[in-house]
Order: C-alpha cells, then structure tokens, then sequence
C-alpha cells in the first residue's frame, strides 16, 4: 500500500463494489495515504539531519540512513564511552565467556545491553553478508575457520560496533573542529 499506484488500482476497484465493507475499507485506505506521506516526509527530515551530523557513518557499507540515525539516537553521545569496547558492551555485542570443564574457549551474547543499538548493528551485518564485500568475506572466512554461521556473525557484530564506534567519534570530532571559532 505504500505504492501510489497499487493505491489507485485499489481504489479504482473499490468504486465498483457497494457496501460498508468496501467503504470502510476507501476510508483507511485513505488514512493509509495520509500515514504513508507523514512518514515520508520525517524520514526525509531524519535523513538530512543524520547527513549532517553522521557522514563518516553513513559512508559505511550497508549502513543507510534510518540506521545510521538509530545508531546516533541510541548511542546518546559517543563520548559518553570510554573506548570502542565500553561501546560494544553497550550494545549488547561484548562477549561474555561461557565455557565448563569440557568446553573451553566458547563464548555467547550478553542478554543485556541496549537491545535497540544491537538490532540497529545487526541490520548492517546482515545487509554487509548479503552484499559482496569486506562482511561476507570475514564471514565466510570465521565459517571455513570452524565456527557456526551465528558465531560468525556475532563476531562480525562485534567488529562492527569497533568501526561504528570509531566513525561516531569521527564525526563528532569533526563537528567540534568546525564548531569551534577561529583564534585572533
């Protein structure tokens, strides 16, 4: 419905059908129109301003500008975090040893941490496997080495929050040089 086009061929049809059902149905047709033009126009506001403020992040492979601006929002000021690894820790990506007597050097997720930086992280991930790049050969590269398809990709989580880490301080950094007023 999000098509205009799909909407008129909709509508065309539902002119010829009597009936409530087929005038409910015009009726949030039409608050679907409405909704679908509000949410264009904010992810348009939202896409200029993450321009804006996330250049060096939206540079990144596979990171578009929804979720640059989720990674921006959710990380509340990158220099809040001490080091890259205080970042991932936050999102959930850190690994957290979890071997016994007969299992040694395996680790799993962390359940806690910011749920809405993690997912934001794991779009990139799945966006950079799918397209043919640097992601899908560590990927391929940690599955050949041993590991199963979703250690591979919480490895590759975790380098990611690393460079995601490192382009928002980046980019902050490059808004408080051009910020900062010129010495007399």
């Amino acid at each position: 419905m999000d098509r205009a086009r799909h909407r008129q061929l909709l509508g065309a049809w539902l002119e010829t059908v009597p009936g409530l059902v087929a005038e409910l149905d015009r009726d949030e047709r039409a608050d679907i129109t409405r909704l679908t033009g509000a949410i264009n126009a904010l992810a348009k506001r939202i896409g200029q301003r993450v321009r804006d403020v996330a250049p060096a992040l939206l540079a990144h492979p596979g990171c578009a500008e929804l979720t640059a601006a989720k990674l921006v929002g959710e990380a509340a000021g990158i220099t809040r975090f001490k080091s890259g690894a205080a970042f991932a820790r936050h999102a959930g990506v850190a690994p957290i040893p979890v071997w016994t007597g007969n299992t040694a050097r395996r680790v799993r997720m962390t359940r806690s941490g910011n749920r809405q930086l993690n997912a934001a992280l794991h779009r990139i991930v799945v966006t950079q496997i799918r397209l043919d790049g640097l992601g899908r050969a560590y990927h391929r590269k940690r599955v050949a080495a041993g590991d199963s398809s979703t250690e591979a990709l919480r490895c590759l989580k975790r380098r990611l929050a690393r460079v995601v880490y490192d382009h928002l301080h980046t980019d902050h950094q490059q808004r408080q040089t051009t910020c900062q007023p010129a010495a007399a």
